[in-house]
């Protein structure tokens, strides 16, 4: 408790000390000048910015590397946000410069480094870990495949950020970005914010410029909802679109991995990277593309003109708090409209599709038994090393609960002890059963059935009410900043009184829906929307390390 109140205390004075570095302009984001040239600030600093400066010469991979590792120093003893640096960074950086200066470039992201979830594998000196310790030294035979094409593309990965433990899939009563292997993760907006999650550490990574940006993994809104409340972009992918081979799973059906970046335009480049078929995971068979579309040129101003988009009320249900982020989505109708495009309201899920969102258990058996198939057959099972020999659900379960460090029984394993009370997995009659009643509910009587019928192009929704349902049948959703917080808003703690989940300056973003393999659509409209209400710029974080590149070259 004593330390506790001691980190408390050492957050609201940064805080303080960081609202009188704002009013002095420390923190104003503006362009450094060394030797005559701009340098941009890397709160700011987008992926276009970078590749000039790299093809120009102003700086080097190496640069980059060294500026973004002392910025995560800066913030991470405070913010508990990056787990692992990869120990390799500098010299892949020096290699990607070598090519660079031989005249090879992989693509638009050579020699940019990028920040991944912990629970993405990697077959290097870092650790995957998804934030606990019984997966702590085990090893990978190679890299999962979203690593590999990261690499492919000449992305630096740069290190591991922490994570929900489990990605939020062990505990009923933890917190929001806490795991034991790596701590409390915190959000950048407000003093003890909590960061949402399960992908808290990629979120505040990305927000406060310690990477050119970060990916995320989501089975229910663990991209969504940290990119939200941590005024980023954030595409939430068509489950296949993106490989899971060798990312530590919950759901076969609706498990995804996808960028979280400060702006539309570098979300889309990130995209474009990690996108595409891997024979390790057959899911991503089902691509209908032979060529991937044009992710980055789908970023288009006019992108909102002649489109048409429903509104589904029925699934916009307020909570203690919600009037602003309600105030800023009518607001957000008027932008939409302005921009040409067609915005019908309340066309609504049916009264089943309703009924089962909320009151029924399909989506929760679907979790638990595919969670207890999934993580031996698509993770431990595969492992090279595995040092404290777990190999199912029930032997992680029993290492957790006598691991001190795991904090049980502080931190329960309810979810997992329900999983395995279940008693069948995923290849049970009575788990089909459950799934076909999710693909009914989100489907023709829910969010796809109400773009089909009345032949939109897509939902839109605060992003608050948007992970659900496109996660019980795989659909991609892509969040855009919407608003923030009133200076004046009452803070609401979260159920262990530890972190705030509303408070002042936090933000909240607009999600638009569509249907399966639509991203390149909803990036469009996402960015129509983005560069008319540029949201990002009107609040800074609270906290923001103070190196630049410019500090690094000078």
């Amino acid at each position: 408790m004593a330390a506790s109140l001691q980190k408390m205390l050492a957050i609201v004075i940064l805080f303080a000390i960081s609202l009188f570095n704002l009013v002095k302009g420390q923190y104003t984001c503006t362009t450094q000048i060394v030797n005559g040239k701009p340098f941009p600030s890397l709160i700011e600093v987008t992926t276009e910015d970078l590749a000039t400066g790299l093809e120009s010469g102003q700086f080097t991979s190496v640069d980059l590397v060294t500026a973004y590792i002392a910025r995560i120093h800066e913030v991470n003893s405070t913010l508990n946000v990056v787990t692992e640096i990869n120990p390799d960074a500098l010299s892949i950086a020096a290699e990607l410069d070598a090519e660079r200066a031989n005249g090879t470039i992989r693509g638009p992201l050579h020699g940019l480094p990028i920040l991944i979830k912990g629970n993405i594998g990697t077959a290097d000196k870092m650790n995957t870990t998804a934030g606990s310790f019984a997966l702590l030294g085990a090893t990978l035979p190679r890299d999962s495949g979203i690593a590999a094409k990261l690499r492919a593309a000449g992305a630096i990965i740069l290190g591991k950020t922490n994570l929900s433990q489990w990605a939020n899939f062990r505990s009923n009563n933890s917190t929001n970005g806490w795991s034991a292997y790596g701590g409390q993760t915190m959000g950048a907006y407000y003093p003890m914010q909590d960061p949402s999650g399960s992908s808290s550490g990629s979120g505040v990574s990305s927000s406060i410029g310690l990477a050119l940006a970060a990916l995320g993994t989501e089975t229910s809104g663990s991209i969504l909802s940290p990119s939200e409340v941590n005024n980023l972009v954030g595409i939430k992918p068509t489950v296949g679109l993106t490989s899971r081979a060798l990312v530590i799973p919950i759901s076969q059906r609706q498990d995804t991995v996808g960028p979280m970046a400060r702006t539309v335009k570098d979300a889309a480049y990130l995209l474009q990277a990690i996108a595409g078929r891997d024979p390790y995971d057959n899911y991503t068979s089902a691509i209908p593309f032979d060529v991937l579309p044009d992710y980055v040129a789908a970023c288009n101003y006019s992108g909102l003109m002649g489109k048409r988009f429903g509104i589904p009320r029925n699934i916009i249900y307020p909570e203690e708090g919600d009037a602003p982020v309600l105030a800023a989505f009518e607001a957000s109708i008027e932008v939409i409209q302005k921009a040409g495009g067609i915005v019908i309201d309340n066309l609504n899920i049916t009264a089943y599709a309703l009924d089962q969102y909320f009151n029924g258990n399909a989506s929760g058996i679907v979790l638990d038994a595919d969670f207890v198939s999934d993580l031996p057959a698509e993770y431990l099972n595969n492992l090279a090393t595995n040092p404290n020999h777990v190999y199912n659900l029930e032997d992680v379960r029993n290492f957790t609960q006598h691991f001190l460090q795991e904090d049980y029984p502080d931190r329960d394993t309810g979810v997992w002890d329900e999983s395995l009370a279940l008693g069948f997995n995923n290849t049970d009659p009575r788990f089909w059963a459950a799934y076909q009643i999710n693909l009914v509910t989100a489907g023709i009587q829910g969010i796809l059935g109400v773009i089909a019928n009345n032949s939109l192009d897509a939902l839109i929704v605060p992003t608050d009410f948007a992970p659900g349902l496109p996660a019980l049948v795989g659909t991609p959703v892509v969040t855009v900043p919407m608003g923030f917080y009133p200076t004046n808003t009452t803070i609401i703690m979260n159920q262990r009184n530890t972190l705030v989940e509303t408070g002042p300056n936090i933000p909240f973003g607009l999600s638009f829906m569509g249907t399966a393999f639509s991203e390149a659509s909803l990036i469009s409209y996402a960015y129509a929307y983005e560069q008319r209400t540029m949201v990002r710029n009107k609040v800074q974080p609270f906290i923001i390390p103070n190196t630049e590149l410019s500090d690094v070259v000078a």
